[in-house]
């Protein structure tokens, strides 16, 4: 479909990078890799990772990078992910996205595109509070969106500076945003 195949979705919590991960991953057929699934896998599993995750979830605050970038580094070398990833949830920090850049040289490999999906706070806050999930409490998710805007704030800067870095407008309806990035990726602009 596409002459993307290795896609970084991008955004806050709630703005729909997952359900829009999963969309693209079935039409390009290549992994859809959430860190977020991920984490609460290991967490449900209480694996060492899970247990180290399970208390900065429960308070909203970022897992370690180190945490994180294990997973994603022996997700990558999984041999489904050669042919192209969608990477959904990661990097979130600077260091996170500085790691990712040596992984991939590592693994011989680039990302292609980042899609960054934009929503406004007070929308991302009603969408996250209907999701029913027992850790997202309006204290919580504000608190979250506050660490996002934080910490991400200066990856956005760091792909809004080179190439390949596009901002979709995730405040419209499901199929209409799936249209916009399945658009974006075919015209690699």
């Amino acid at each position: 479909m596409s002459q993307y195949s290795r896609l970084i979705f991008f955004g806050p919590p709630g703005a729909g990078k997952g359900t829009q991960a999963k969309k693209i991953s079935q039409e390009c057929n290549i992994p859809h890799i959430a860190t977020g699934d991920i984490l609460r896998n290991a967490i449900a599993q209480q694996t060492e990772i899970g247990k180290k995750a399970q208390s900065y979830v429960e308070n909203g605050d970022l897992v370690p990078d180190d945490v994180l970038a294990a997973l994603v580094r022996d997700r990558l070398q999984q041999p489904d992910a050669q042919a192209g990833w969608i990477l959904d949830g990661f990097p979130r920090t600077l260091q996170q996205a500085h790691f990712l850049d040596q992984l991939l040289q590592e693994l011989n490999s680039d990302y292609d595109l980042v899609i960054y999906l934009d929503v406004p706070d007070n929308i991302l806050v009603q969408r996250l509070l209907g999701r029913g999930r027992k850790d997202d409490t309006e204290e919580t998710i504000r608190h979250r969106l506050d660490v996002f805007h934080n910490e991400t704030a200066e990856v956005i800067n760091l792909y809004q500076q080179r190439n390949h870095f596009l901002q979709v407008d995730g405040n419209q309806p499901l199929p209409q945003v799936t249209e916009r990035i399945k658009t974006l990726i075919n015209q690699g602009s």
